[in-house]
């Protein structure tokens, strides 16, 4: 059950607990209420099951919101182990080209230099948002693809400074996006490739997911964001998907999909906050 459920039926049972103390203060429905174990028993049942309600719902947010933090936390620490690893490295790096550049072996220098500036770049990408959580994500998912072998190039233009949804909840995208993409590659014999791109409008964020993966089948357009619906033989597949269209859902957000032969792209939108104008207190004329 979402939260969003949870809360209609909240707001259902508190209004009828609300119109039934109304009915007998004016003394309406006179037939029903001379019955005064049935209206105790009435109320006494309504205000048990709301009470069970909230206390069911603040648990699962509890819950949820825990479960978030953890996860967005260990991405944090993993990418703070990773800066500190680099930086003890880059050192070395530096010292082995100012010698090359003191034994005026140039050329050896710039080719030793080009995969280190390659890497540096790799992580000056990843840092580019407003968010440390989805930061975190983007590395650990380029350290992911790098140890697979798989290409992966981020392009960020946008701070994600007004994002509408939980930074977390946009993690769940991306990171469902990005394994998704991981996957459609990993078997591929030749080049495999991941992008991800993301941009924004004056209203909404965009983040495009592109793949060079195999074309999805036409018979599972219409599917692919069904619960349960995988094409692979193992359990435990088939939530992902349905997991991102539930949370852009939420967030009055939407996902679209292209496919053909040479690529694969998942095209998310992503509302931004509304900004409340700000409002000055009018100056009083004197005469």
């Amino acid at each position: 059950m979402t939260i969003r459920k949870l809360a209609k039926m909240l707001f259902a049972i508190n209004g009828m607990q609300f119109l039934l103390c109304i009915g007998i203060l004016a003394g309406l429905w006179k037939d029903v209420f001379q019955q005064a174990d049935f209206v105790l028993d009435l109320a006494m049942g309504l205000m048990l099951l709301s009470s069970l309600l909230s206390i069911g719902g603040l648990f699962s947010v509890t819950r949820y919101q825990n479960q978030s933090y953890r996860e967005s936390m260990q991405n944090l620490e993993n990418l703070n182990s990773r800066l500190r690893e680099q930086r003890h490295d880059y050192l070395n790096q530096i010292q082995i080209v100012y010698g090359l550049l003191e034994l005026g072996e140039y050329e050896d220098a710039r080719d030793y230099m080009r995969p280190v500036f390659k890497d540096i770049m790799k992580v000056n990408r990843a840092l580019k948002t407003a968010q440390p959580a989805v930061n975190a994500l983007l590395q650990a998912k380029m350290e992911t693809a790098e140890k697979q072998g798989i290409d992966f190039y981020l392009e960020v233009g946008t701070q994600l400074s007004d994002l509408a949804m939980e930074p977390w909840e946009l993690c769940k995208v991306l990171g469902n996006l990005i394994d998704n993409a991981v996957t459609a590659v990993s078997g591929l014999p030749g080049e495999r490739r991941i992008s991800l791109d993301m941009r924004e409008a004056k209203e909404f964020y965009q983040i495009a997911v592109r793949n060079n993966g195999p074309e999805i089948p036409e018979q599972h357009r219409k599917q692919i964001f069904n619960q349960g619906f995988t094409t692979k033989k193992e359990e435990g597949h088939g939530m992902g998907l349905a997991i991102v269209a539930s949370v852009l859902k939420e967030a009055k957000g939407g996902i679209r999909f292209e496919s053909d032969h040479n690529e694969t792209v998942f095209i998310v939108t992503v509302p931004k906050a509304v900004r409340k104008p700000l409002s000055f207190p009018r100056a009083k004329m004197t005469r």
